[in-house]
């Protein structure tokens, strides 16, 4: 976005938060009000005729506009506590944006606003709140230390392009991962930051945010740092990305799949490894782990490889964080799982399908978050 068009951004976003100020001394079609909110769809309008959206993110208190924060101000402040207040991380403002739009917005948008923030055709909403299920029907919020909405917009972009397009593209992935691995350090409980997410119902996509969370506080503990924690963390949020290229019927059918279905399925680790060692800048540990994230410490899952196969501890980390994220995930053919349960197949399971010692190690991590 050229400057021209930042300062326009700035002038709506300075002409709305005076709007919805004075609406709490006039009635809302009051003249004042209804002035300020054209001139704010006036600069919208100015802005977005050399662009298709506006996407404004809040990070840290600041207001970001293509990465990049607008000038700080009292105005830019009470925009984003206003925001905030409601829930918002992300706001988009597409072209075609109408005054009555605008003014509903603005009329919600303020203390005390009448119902909900609602999208529009031209006006997006990103509500990004991280829960953890401490177990079925048990959850804490974690508001403080909730994953950035523009690092989780930056990967439903990835995941959104790969499912229509059939192609992967690296840019902002590395990006992500550090984002997140700074959350996983300020937390004294590090499985606290875990999905579901609000407004993204995407089994896949939620997922694989969570195997990435999951890889990383296992690494960390560990005493795994640098490029390689970054790349365990890249492998984690892709490990799943073959299940893009399984027909959605096969993918989101509830209930158990038949034999024809399951064959389909079982191919997905294939297709995920072919993807990704066929883009440019994707490290070649993802590629690994994706296809061997099903594989099972004795080899007795799938894909099938010989019986002299040595699988990389990347793809044993990512098989107990896929499994554990599975089991405390509702799904529409069984009730998430309590805590204490998934650590008792853990235990079960370990040495067979699990390696031992990281999964004493998981453990360990899981006992910490349910103390």
């Amino acid at each position: 976005m050229n400057e021209l068009n930042r300062q326009a951004v700035q002038a709506a976003v300075r002409n709305l938060v005076t709007a919805v100020s004075s609406s709490a001394l006039y009635a809302p079609d009051h003249q004042q009000p209804s002035r300020l909110r054209e001139k704010a769809l006036a600069s919208l309008q100015h802005a977005l005729e050399t662009v298709a959206e506006i996407a404004l993110v809040v990070i840290d208190d600041e207001l970001l506009v293509d990465g990049a924060p607008l000038d700080s101000g009292l105005y830019i402040e009470r925009f984003v506590e206003l925001l905030t207040g409601r829930g918002v991380g992300q706001l988009k403002f597409l072209r075609g944006i109408d005054a009555g739009e605008l003014a509903a917005f603005a009329r919600r948008l303020a203390p005390g606003g009448n119902g909900p923030l609602k999208a529009t055709p031209h006006i997006r909403l990103g509500r990004v709140e991280v829960r953890f299920a401490g177990g079925a029907g048990n959850e804490a919020t974690a508001d403080a230390t909730s994953f950035s909405a523009d690092e989780v917009a930056r990967f439903r972009e990835v995941y959104e392009g790969v499912s229509k397009h059939r192609r992967l593209k690296a840019t902002g992935i590395a990006e992500v991962v550090d984002a997140f691995i700074a959350t996983l350090r300020r937390q004294a409980q590090p499985l606290l930051p875990l999905a579901p997410l609000r407004d993204m119902d995407e089994y896949t996509f939620t997922h694989s945010i969570n195997v990435c969370t999951l890889n990383l506080a296992q690494a960390i503990s560990l005493g795994i740092d640098g490029p390689l924690l970054r790349d365990i963390g890249i492998a984690g949020l892709l490990h799943d990305i073959g299940k893009l290229f399984v027909p959605t019927e096969v993918l989101t059918k509830p209930g158990y799949l038949d034999e024809d279905e399951w064959q389909v399925m079982r191919r997905h680790p294939h297709q995920g490894a072919r993807c990704l060692i066929e883009t440019p800048g994707i490290p070649p540990l993802a590629a690994i782990v994706a296809f061997e994230h099903h594989l099972k410490h004795d080899l007795s899952g799938y894909p099938a490889v010989p019986a002299s196969w040595r699988q990389h501890p990347c793809s044993e980390m990512t098989a107990i964080s896929d499994f554990f994220d599975a089991l405390r995930t509702h799904r529409t053919y069984r009730d998430a799982m309590e805590l204490k349960e998934i650590a008792g197949i853990l235990l079960e399971k370990r040495g067979q399908e699990f390696h031992p010692l990281l999964t004493r190690n998981f453990l360990l991590l899981l006992s910490r978050t349910m103390s």
